[in-house]
C-alpha cells in the first residue's frame, strides 16, 4: 500500500527485454530485495538493488495495462516505497494498482500552479468526482473539475517540482489510479 506521496524522481538508466533498472539514491537507502517501490504509480517489486539502483522485471500484463512500456533511456519516474506500519498517512490509500491509462489534454498555467486536464477511458471516469482523489502517475490528488472525456486537477509548485507531473506535456500517456473506495462502494450497493 502506498499514499501517493512521491519520495523521489528516479531516472530509468534501462527498460530492455522486461527489466527496468532505475536510478535511485534516496529511494534505494533502506529498500531491501523483495520490496514493493511504486514507479509512477505502479506498484513493482525489487529484484536488485545496488549502487543506488533498483531493478524490477516488468511482465507483459503490466506492460499492457500501464504506460511504462513508454519509458526509455533519461525516463523520469515517481518513486514511492510501500507504507509501513508506524508511517505517517497522508496522501490517501494508493495500492499501485493502475485502472488505466490517460492522456494529457492540455496543461494551462493558473498563479504558480498549473491545471491539467487528462483524457481517461470511459470505464474510469464513473469513479472520478470534483474533489475526490485520484493517482495519477502514482501522485495523490484532488479532482478539480470533470468533463464527459475526462477531469482537471490543479497542481502546487511543490507538486510540480517534487514529481515528474511538472513536465507534462499534451499528449503524454500517465498512469491513472482511481479511488478504492469508490470500487468499493459500486460493488456493495444492491444494482
Amino acid at each position: 500500500m502506498f499514499t501517493g506521496l512521491v519520495r523521489e524522481i528516479g531516472t530509468v538508466i534501462s527498460m530492455e527485454s522486461g527489466r527496468l533498472v532505475v536510478s535511485a539514491p534516496e529511494t534505494s537507502q533502506g529498500v531491501e530485495l523483495g520490496d514493493s517501490v511504486a514507479v509512477d504509480g505502479v506498484c513493482l517489486t525489487v529484484v536488485a538493488c545496488a549502487d543506488s539502483t533498483l531493478s524490477f522485471d516488468v511482465v507483459p500484463e503490466t506492460l499492457a495495462r500501464t504506460s511504462l512500456g513508454t519509458l526509455d533511456h533519461g525516463s523520469r519516474v515517481n518513486l514511492e516505497p510501500s507504507l509501513r506500519a508506524g508511517d505517517a498517512m497522508g496522501g490517501h490509500v494508493v495500492q499501485g494498482h493502475v485502472d488505466g491509462v490517460g492522456t494529457v489534454r492540455g496543461v494551462e498555467a493558473e498563479g504558480d500552479g498549473r491545471r491539467v486536464w487528462f483524457d481517461a477511458p470511459s470505464d474510469l471516469l464513473r469513479y472520478v468526482v470534483e474533489k475526490g482523489s485520484i493517482a495519477v502517475n502514482g501522485t495523490s490528488l484532488t479532482v478539480a473539475d470533470t468533463d464527459d472525456a475526462g477531469f482537471a486537477v490543479a497542481l502546487i509548485p511543490h507538486t510540480l517540482g517534487a514529481t515528474n507531473l511538472g513536465t507534462l506535456q499534451s499528449e503524454n500517456a500517465v498512469n491513472l489510479e482511481v479511488d478504492v473506495l469508490a470500487k468499493y462502494v459500486e460493488k456493495l450497493l444492491p444494482r
